[in-house]
């Protein structure tokens, strides 16, 4: 791991020292069947959007799957997760109904909103996933206030608040890390540093390239994180919500990750190489953890084919879903939003 040569910032730097985890067949075959999941239900996400049955944005989440999996078995129930507009990934490993998902993503009123969101606000209470944002950088400070709610209300839950490596160029990032360290907030910031914001690669839009060094100005402990791997993920987001329920404070994590498709499925990536997007192939998290499975000898192949099978037939379940559901009616254009109905000049 890279050292600064600042003593003050050594502080803050995480004790990885010791660190010699191991996991489960259980925990082994989470990770693959909810990874196989989110790549599966994305590679049909992008082939309906090319066929215009999923209308507006839509950013896959193809290659960065690890970054959700191996986060969830690190966390508990109650915690709270935000990201940004790559989206479905997070509340799929959670355990959101992929139906209800995809018919989000028709804009369908079985959706996770109604069909109010759409792809980009992606919403489930129910696994405590909070969203889906649209604006870049806007979910960093809602991050760090549900932390304050949840430090406020001494539930002993935590909130992580997911960001790409664009985000960190806005000031929102940097006023709630001051205040979230400031406070002490039970939070997790993870950068996921996909290498790219939109197509402007990290080496030319940030004087910073290690990203998780922007921590330092806050003294604030902070690590980079090889994202391809769950287990790495697993165990860096296991001390970080130590930390947090200890009272500690926030934590900063740059999870080292790669997408395999475009920022959104109009990229047509001509900034990247196809050698660059082959070599990140080879270390493609699904595929890793599929052949730590066989090699632990946690499952066979015939045993991960009939699997691969059922997620399948259950994204399949999903697009029929979508297809069978009904748009919302016009009228709940004017339902779930704010109002004062006490404001004097409220029109009838």
């Amino acid at each position: 791991m890279p050292t600064t040569t600042k003593a003050k910032n050594e502080s803050s730097r995480v004790n990885k020292k010791g660190d010699s985890t191991e996991f489960s067949k259980e925990t082994y075959m989470y990770w693959y069947e909810s990874m196989q999941l989110m790549r599966k239900f994305e590679e049909k996400a992008g082939q309906l959007y090319g066929m215009q049955k999923i209308k507006g944005f839509c950013h896959l989440y193809i290659g960065q799957e690890a970054c959700a999996s191996g986060a969830v078995t690190a966390l508990r129930k109650g915690d709270k997760w935000i990201t940004a507009y790559r989206d479905h990934g997070h509340p799929l490993a959670l355990g959101t109904d992929p139906k209800a998902i995809m018919a989000e993503l028709y804009g369908k009123e079985t959706g996770t909103t109604k069909g109010k969101g759409g792809s980009m606000h992606v919403f489930d209470k129910t696994v405590g996933f909070v969203g889906g944002h649209g604006i870049v950088g806007a979910q960093i400070p809602l991050g760090a206030g549900m932390a304050f709610a949840e430090k406020y209300n001494k539930t002993g839950n935590l909130c992580i608040c997911y960001m790409g490596d664009g985000a960190v160029r806005q000031g929102a990032f940097h006023e709630t890390l001051n205040l979230a360290m400031l406070w002490k907030l039970p939070v997790i910031f993870v950068i996921e540093n996909n290498g790219y914001a939109m197509g402007t690669s990290v080496q030319r839009s940030s004087n910073v390239t290690n990203l998780y060094t922007l921590a330092d100005a806050y003294d604030m402990p902070s690590e980079p994180v090889d994202a391809m791997k769950p287990e790495e993920v697993h165990k860096s987001v296991a001390r970080a919500a130590e930390r947090a329920r200890a009272g500690e404070g926030p934590t900063l994590l740059e999870f080292r990750t790669y997408r395999y498709k475009g920022h959104s499925m109009s990229d047509p990536q001509k900034y990247r190489s196809k050698d660059e997007v082959e070599q990140y192939k080879q270390r493609d998290p699904v595929e890793v953890v599929r052949k730590t499975v066989l090699e632990k000898g946690f499952a066979t192949e015939k045993e991960l084919a009939g699997m691969d099978q059922k997620i399948l037939d259950l994204v399949q379940e999903s697009v029929k879903f979508a297809e069978e559901s009904k748009f919302p009616d016009p009228s709940e254009a004017l339902t779930d939003v704010y109002v004062q109905t006490d404001y004097p000049y409220i029109m009838d």
